[in-house]
């Protein structure tokens, strides 16, 4: 039996601080690619809870360590989320995603940034110290730049206004949270949230800063092709991306003070036919997998030729979707198999032939006695030999 210092002890082990190698592994594991983004996100995150641990223990002469909020770069479908969302996993805090083009200035139609925490709150049941440690990541947060061209005659409460009330948020302030998730009335409860230790991650795609950085570029050559602003190849776009600074961020529509509360830039590049094959396979996660075990539990066995596997990659890329157009035609693929197949007694090995990516055809059937796997009986109570018990 463990005495209360052995379990202490445990406790302990069990919550010690990943290093930036091991954050990197775990997240290999769930993310295909993007090693340059794994690596600055391991080490930015590494970097923030060794300064929520400084911040808890020191005493007040001691440095003040600055936060690392992060931006991610990078098209629709390289990633993006599934990174924020597995950091979050590995690491195991709270962790709440919100679109940035629902919020709006407070006193408008739309969300208040407090909902962001709101959010927060409701996935550790509203315990406030634990949400005080939690991971918050902000989509599309290049929708909310500000104008770059003329003025409008319309407030802009979507838009720079949004990034005005998000600044305090994410360098760390006490947050009067609606308990009720709403807008703020002062007939109702407030929650009190310290943000300072929260990490904040901002994703978008800035669909057009290859321009931006390309005009920046001019006048001194940063080590790629000079014709960037007609530049239309996904190496290319991948390359230029990876020199932006915070300047070309500010020019897009970011003001200064919200780049100012974003240290840390990783950039994404588009994934090519290769990475997303192995996607649909690698990772513990992986889709081809998940099939695997649902047809598995209907005691059928499922086959992915790997031309299959790069047609739905070449369709993904013909999209424009990426990673995350993958399951949308695999479910679209598979639709008519999945509604038939548990009316269907006995065992059965499907094969899913490029055919049925690229033309609509159905994926080959046969019947085969005994092929249950995973279980011993079917849904029908057939025995693996198909015979009724």
């Amino acid at each position: 039996m463990l005495e209360s210092a052995d379990i202490e002890s445990a406790d302990v082990e069990k919550k010690r601080l990943l290093i930036p190698h091991e954050i990197n592994t775990l997240l290999g594991e769930y993310v295909v690619g993007q090693e340059h983004a794994k690596k600055i996100l391991s080490v930015a995150v590494y970097n923030h809870f060794k300064r929520v641990g400084v911040a808890l223990e020191s005493g007040a002469d001691d440095a003040l360590i600055n936060k690392s909020n992060i931006l991610l770069v990078g098209p629709t479908g390289s990633g993006k989320t599934l990174l924020a969302e597995t950091l979050a996993r590995i690491l195991d805090v709270p962790f709440a995603i919100a679109d940035a083009t629902s919020l709006t200035e407070a006193g408008y139609v739309g969300d208040n940034v407090e909902i962001i925490l709101h959010k927060l709150l409701q996935k550790c049941d509203f315990d406030i110290k634990a949400a005080e440690k939690g991971i918050v990541y902000i989509d599309e947060i290049d929708k909310i730049a500000k104008p770059r061209a003329g003025k409008s005659i319309v407030r802009d409460v979507s838009g720079e206004g949004v990034q005005q009330a998000l600044l305090k948020l994410i360098e760390g302030t006490i947050a009067s949270v609606p308990s009720n998730g709403g807008h703020k009335d002062p007939q109702q409860k407030f929650l009190h949230v310290d943000t300072t230790n929260i990490l904040f991650i901002l994703g978008g795609a800035f669909d057009g800063l290859e321009k931006i950085i390309s005009q920046r570029s001019k006048k001194s050559s940063i080590g790629f092709r000079a014709n960037i602003a007609g530049a239309s190849t996904r190496d290319t776009l991948t390359e230029i991306y990876q020199h932006v600074k915070h300047e070309d961020i500010m020019k897009f529509g970011i003001i200064p003070e919200l780049a100012g509360r974003i240290p840390i830039i990783a950039t994404l590049g588009e994934l090519d036919e290769e990475a997303l094959v192995h996607i649909q396979t690698e990772p513990k996660n992986a889709i081809i997998k998940q099939y695997t075990q649902l047809f598995a539990e209907e005691g059928c066995e499922i086959e992915f030729p790997k031309e299959t596997l790069r047609e739905v990659a070449r369709q993904a890329i013909e999209t424009g979707t990426g990673a995350r157009g993958l399951r949308t035609i695999w479910e679209k693929a598979l639709l008519d198999t999945m509604y038939d197949l548990p009316s269907k007694e006995g065992a059965y090995k499907i094969i899913v032939d490029k055919s049925v990516i690229s033309d609509g055809a159905s994926p080959t059937i046969i019947r085969s006695r005994g092929l249950l796997t995973g279980t011993d009986k079917n849904k029908n109570g057939s025995d693996k030999d198909g015979n009724k018990k």
